[in-house]
Order: C-alpha cells, then sequence, then structure tokens
C-alpha cells in the first residue's frame, strides 16, 4: 500500500536535517505585546508569531474584574492546547493515514481566582486543573487499537500538551526605565 501522505512528504526531510544537524530543530515562538493604550487596564492586544505579526485583541475575564468582552490569557492559554492537539491529531492521522471524519476538541482551564485577588492566599495563583476533550470520528474500517494508537500519539508529540503537563521553568529579565 502507497503512503499517500503529504505529512509524511513535508516532514521526511526534515527529520533527516534534525538526525544530521540537531541544532537545526531548535525554533523560538513568540508573542509580543507592546503598551498600547495604557491608560486601559483591562484591553490591550497581542501580536503573535514575530514574521506575521497577527494581532490579537485581549480583554480581562470578569471574574477578575474585567467585562470579558475579548478573549483573555486563559482563553489563549486553552485555544494553544486545543489547536496543538487538533494539529498534531490531523498531521498524525494523516502519516498514519487513518481519515478523520470529524473531530472536535475542548480545552478547559479552571481557576480560583481568589489567589490572584489576595482574598486567600492559601489558594494558589494559577489554574489548578484543566481538561482536554477529545472527540474524532473514524472509518469503520480503521482498527480500535489504530485509533487508541492515534490519540496516545498526539498525546506524545503535541507540544503545547507536554509542555503543560511537565510544566517548564520560565527564565524571568526585566529592564526598567526611569524618567
Amino acid at each position: 500500500m502507497k503512503n499517500n501522505s503529504i505529512i509524511k512528504e513535508r516532514q521526511q526531510p526534515l527529520m533527516n536535517l534534525y538526525n544530521e544537524n540537531p541544532i537545526a530543530a531548535w525554533v523560538t515562538d513568540m508573542a509580543i505585546i507592546e503598551g498600547k493604550q495604557l491608560d486601559d487596564p483591562l484591553h490591550t492586544s497581542v501580536s503573535i508569531n514575530e514574521e506575521l505579526l497577527v494581532d490579537f485583541p485581549i480583554g480581562v475575564h470578569r471574574a477578575v474584574g474585567g467585562h470579558h468582552d475579548y478573549p483573555n490569557s486563559g482563553d489563549l492559554l486553552c485555544a494553544a492546547l486545543a489547536s496543538c492537539f487538533d494539529t498534531a491529531l490531523r498531521m498524525i492521522a494523516n502519516r498514519l493515514q487513518i481519515p478523520i471524519l470529524n473531530s472536535k476538541i475542548i480545552a478547559t482551564a479552571e481557576v480560583d481566582v481568589r489567589g490572584t485577588l489576595m482574598v486567600n492566599k492559601e489558594v494558589p495563583v494559577g489554574f489548578q486543573k484543566m481538561s482536554l476533550f477529545i472527540e474524532i470520528t473514524v472509518q469503520n474500517s480503521v482498527p480500535n487499537t489504530m485509533a487508541e494508537k492515534l490519540i496516545q500519539a498526539t498525546e506524545r508529540s503535541c507540544i503545547v500538551y507536554q509542555t503543560i503537563l511537565r510544566g517548564t521553568p520560565i527564565d524571568v529579565k526585566t529592564t526598567i526605565h526611569y524618567v
């Protein structure tokens, strides 16, 4: 059976390159916020990807005093998880030649905001729970083991999922200017 995977076709040269030159496999993703509308503490915008500079308006969740009229950082975290999982799922399915007929990925994050508002110092600041709901439809001809392998491989390969699952140290560098 011939493998007509566009993903394999696109990834194989990259895999060969990264085997020969591991340094080439290191990439940096980026989001940038430059102080716009600094007199409005409830709204800003973030530019995603330094090449494309796609600008997204950002709001603050009503649970901490915002209007929740635009996506907030928690929404973006969920979006990053859902979109990474979905694209990993699609690419792996393509490589394995598993046609996906329908898919739905829902990422949720739950937080007790008393910690961030300093209402209760015993409550940790941060999301206490995240969930990923995955629903896919494949043809009856796909064995259960292959569909399960697809989900397991996606969990293993999804960068955002693995980052959240393991946690990643954050190096903070600060420059303060006084005028």
